[in-house]
């Protein structure tokens, strides 16, 4: 199997995937796909770290509220919960993409890369892929009926239903996306096509996201000004 070139920052588009190696493959079509799932989730997960700052305000606008006025509102509760949802269903994929899910390491880590890669295939097939696209079949004629229907909460001032059942299948579409990815990812490495995927990278916390995203958005006011 071939060395990466060193000259090159490991993430650097040598083809058409951050991994791919300097060569032409058969699979430089689905790498190139891969690519563009990765680059959709990557974008789902940075749009989010402003759902956590929007959660994070709504939650203590509703507590200011309630210990000054003695009031509150179901309105406000319930943004929290969509907001709360909609983090972590849409970033299920983002998650993936990061290989930041739990995993059980304790027999895998002492197996080879390639085992490792063997054993991801395997549960992506089996495990992961059936269960998302079960998920979005299930969950999207329940969304139907929501919007159809114009379902509104049972509690007094709450907010319409089937944005937050939206999260659902479209969540779990991310997901169903980046388990094909990985899945070619994880093809093209037992081929020595790509870089081991499983290698974590160096990657910025939600925090640091968020706040490079909020320095970025001064930035751009303030040459606007």
């Amino acid at each position: 199997m071939r060395p990466l070139n060193d000259s090159l920052c490991p993430n650097h588009l040598l083809t058409t995937h951050p991994f791919a190696r300097p060569r032409s493959t058969s699979m430089k079509p689905l790498l190139k796909l891969s690519a563009h799932i990765d680059k959709l989730n990557e974008r789902v997960g940075s749009l989010a770290t402003w759902a956590v700052l929007a959660a994070v305000l709504v939650s203590a606008l509703n507590a200011i509220v309630r210990k000054i006025f003695n009031t509150s509102s179901n309105a406000f509760l319930e943004l929290q919960w969509y907001l709360f949802s909609a983090i972590f269903l849409l970033c299920a994929g983002y998650t993936l993409l990061r290989n930041e899910h739990v995993r059980i390491d304790i027999i895998t880590s002492r197996l080879s890369p390639r085992a490792q890669n063997w054993i991801d295939i395997i549960g992506i097939l089996i495990f992961l892929l059936p269960m998302a696209v079960l998920v979005v079949w299930l969950s999207w004629p329940s969304f139907m009926n929501a919007f159809n229907s114009g379902e509104h909460s049972n509690n007094a001032g709450g907010l319409l239903v089937w944005p937050v059942r939206l999260l659902v299948p479209v969540g779990f579409a991310l997901l169903m996306l980046q388990g094909f990815s990985e899945l070619i990812k994880r093809i093209a490495f037992l081929r020595g096509l790509i870089a081991n995927p499983l290698e974590k990278t160096q990657a910025r916390s939600a925090e640091e996201e968020l706040a490079l995203a909020i320095k970025s958005q001064r930035s751009s006011t303030g040459d606007a000004a």
